[in-house]
């Protein structure tokens, strides 16, 4: 992922058409006129990301009516056991072909253990309510997510 291909404050948030948890399809657009949490992260139930998970969810109810979203490679029935598992409460969306991830410049190379693969890269996006990007916090650590999301809206 070059600097080249984030997307940055003011940028048309990317439109995506994904299956959640419970089979069902939405769209980016269906939320207009609410701001959105879309946070991106590798893989349901690994440590990082349920903490990056369970961290939003424990702030639900202080962020008024902006709506979270989660989006990883996942299969649908992946994240729904993710979901419930964890009482997460909001919508978790599956892109396995990482098509919508490329288009938010989230799909990259990573290392882990001296192996390069490509992957998710655990990033966040704020979007306000005209599809507008109002925050983009790329490489952004899974306890920095709730909080920078708090900050956002204060």
């Amino acid at each position: 992922m070059s600097d080249t291909d984030r997307l940055t404050p003011g940028d048309r948030a990317p439109a995506f058409h994904l299956t959640d948890q419970n089979g069902e399809k939405h769209r980016l657009s269906e939320f207009k006129g609410h701001k959105v949490m879309v946070f991106f992260y590798p893989k349901a139930n690994t440590p990082g990301c349920t903490n990056q998970a369970k961290g939003l969810r424990d702030v639900a109810d202080r962020i008024g009516d902006t709506v979270i979203i989660g989006i990883s490679p996942d299969e649908p029935t992946k994240l729904s056991s993710f979901d419930e598992k964890h009482s997460l409460g909001f919508t978790l969306l599956s892109d396995p072909d990482h098509t919508v991830a490329e288009k938010y410049g989230v799909w990259g190379e990573k290392k882990l253990y001296g192996k390069t693969y490509m992957g998710i890269i655990r990033s966040a996006f704020l979007i306000d309510e005209k599809g507008k990007v109002a925050e983009a916090w790329y490489k952004i650590s899974p306890k920095d997510t709730p909080k920078k999301l708090l900050s956002a809206l204060t």
